[in-house]
């Protein structure tokens, strides 16, 4: 008897679902919000130089400017006397921004060095990772500070991740893997003894020769992950009989950690106090203190009418590169728009938020997390994230990154709570006014604090002492024998 095998017949059926997906449009408003104002002014010149249909209301369209030299080639040519000669203004010199107003934009592509951001992107771009591990791994690069350290601890950055991503800690977790791989060595670390360990994880023997001894090398290793403040007094005797080495290993051992690079972005680090260009300016009103766009700051474009004009009185199929060029204009003026609309609603809810700093100072900063203005703006906290990264504020109190503006809460006995930023404050003020003879150690700091009501832990002073750049008390004292 022969079995008849069933015919299977292909269904087609459509099941309904949703799935998050970032437009172009999108994904170029998230870029310009990351960006600072000097990335976003280069970001700007460089669609100006691609895109005709995008001009600055301060500039002369390129039509404008044709038809004016046109006018002025005819008027040169009925005037029969020869023009006489008159002494060039100052401000159209070369270099004054009159004659040549974009003295840069003349410079070699290779001239302008790559911002840390870039340098690391371009690595990611090179390697074989799924587009899922890029896309985080593209994430943490977003949160690395100036130096190069992980700005977030990794729960944090997985809580601002949309839920429709499904997020896994330990897909986050080989994504910093793979971003501490990648040039310079020590990027991506959490503080600056995980920084130290990173670069000796795998030295380059050529620029760290002491690294070629595996005893000094294993003897550095364990010193910058469990005896770096040890090392900061300078106490050889102490810490040779803590590592159980001898005074020759462990002087090796001293010096090769002195090669390391604390800081890793250093190299692509621009000075704030030379190149910030505060992007919010806050001032008391009778209404309060009152955060508002720097004009200087704030490109204005505008699509070039001229053109805008002929290509309306055009069939849409006959200029089809044009007219996306007029849709990618208008794209780059609304972002710009949105992108500053942002940054002014974040200032102004830390504004009202940081009341008393603007009157009183650094000391009286309130406790302010990313979660407290998402919740009150109806932002995602990734987006204050990036409206808050490398943007800044004109203050009573100098220019200041609006990051500055938050920090965790510190109990105090009234029941209150202060910022971290103020009891830094509190701790700078008290080691300005020591006696350097006798410097203040970290508990005698922790002491004066309780005095004034604020209850934190001798190690929580001094991390933050350690924040400041403040060197441990005996250090402080053996420097000022120094002097």
């Amino acid at each position: 008897m022969q079995n008849i095998v069933p015919m299977t017949r292909p269904i087609l059926e459509l099941r309904p679902g949703q799935h998050l997906t970032l437009t172009p449009q999108l994904q170029q408003s998230i870029r310009l919000l990351q960006l600072s104002t000097l990335d976003l002014e280069a970001e700007i010149s460089q669609v100006l130089a691609e895109n005709p249909l995008l001009d600055r209301e301060d500039e002369p369209s390129s039509a404008e400017a044709e038809s004016r030299s046109e006018s002025e080639r005819e008027s040169s040519v009925q005037d029969d006397e020869p023009a006489a000669e008159r002494e060039t203004p100052i401000d159209e010199m070369p270099g004054s921004g009159g004659v040549y107003p974009d003295d840069d934009a003349s410079l070699p592509e290779a001239a302008r060095p790559d911002t840390l951001r870039e340098h690391l992107l371009g690595q990611l771009a090179l390697t074989r990772a799924a587009p899922r591990d890029v896309a985080l791994a593209s994430l943490l690069i977003d949160e690395l500070d100036e130096n190069g350290y992980l700005g977030s601890p990794l729960d944090e950055i997985l809580g601002w991740l949309p839920a429709e991503m499904e997020p896994d800690m330990d897909e986050l977790r080989a994504a910093l893997s793979l971003l501490q791989s990648f040039d310079p060595a020590g990027i991506g670390a959490r503080d600056m003894a995980d920084c130290l360990h990173l670069q000796l994880r795998n030295p380059d023997l050529t620029r760290l020769p002491e690294a070629a001894d595996p005893a000094v090398l294993a003897c550095a290793r364990r010193i910058c992950a469990e005896h770096l403040p040890l090392l900061a007094t300078g106490n050889a005797v102490r810490l040779c009989a803590a590592l159980g080495c001898d005074e020759p290993t462990f002087r090796a051992a001293h010096s090769l950690i002195l090669r390391l690079e604390p800081r890793p972005g250093r190299a692509w680090t621009v000075p704030a106090a030379e190149y910030a260009v505060p992007d919010v300016i806050v001032r008391k009103t009778r209404r309060g203190w009152q955060a508002t766009l720097n004009s200087a700051a704030v490109p204005r474009l505008q699509v070039n009418g001229l053109y805008a004009q002929m290509l309306s009185n055009q069939k849409e199929s006959a200029h089809a590169g044009l007219q996306a060029q007029l849709q990618q204009a208008k794209w780059m003026i609304r972002n710009v728009e949105q992108r500053f609309d942002t940054i002014l609603r974040v200032s102004q809810a830390i504004v009202e938020r940081q009341t008393a700093f603007f009157s009183q100072g650094p000391a009286a900063m309130r406790p302010l997390i990313l979660k407290d203005i998402a919740g009150e703006l109806g932002l995602h906290e990734s987006t204050i994230s990036r409206a808050t990264t490398q943007k800044y504020m004109l203050t009573p109190f100098g220019t200041l990154e609006l990051k500055r503006f938050f920090g965790t809460g510190v109990s105090t006995e009234g029941g209150d709570a202060t910022s971290a930023t103020a009891v830094q404050t509190y701790i700078r003020q008290m080691v300005a006014d020591e006696n350097r003879a006798k410097p203040l150690s970290d508990s005698q700091i922790m002491q004066k604090l309780a005095d004034q009501g604020i209850v934190i832990a001798r190690r929580t002073v001094a991390k933050y002492r350690e924040a400041l750049r403040i060197a441990p008390a005996a250090l402080r004292k053996a420097q000022a024998a120094a002097r």
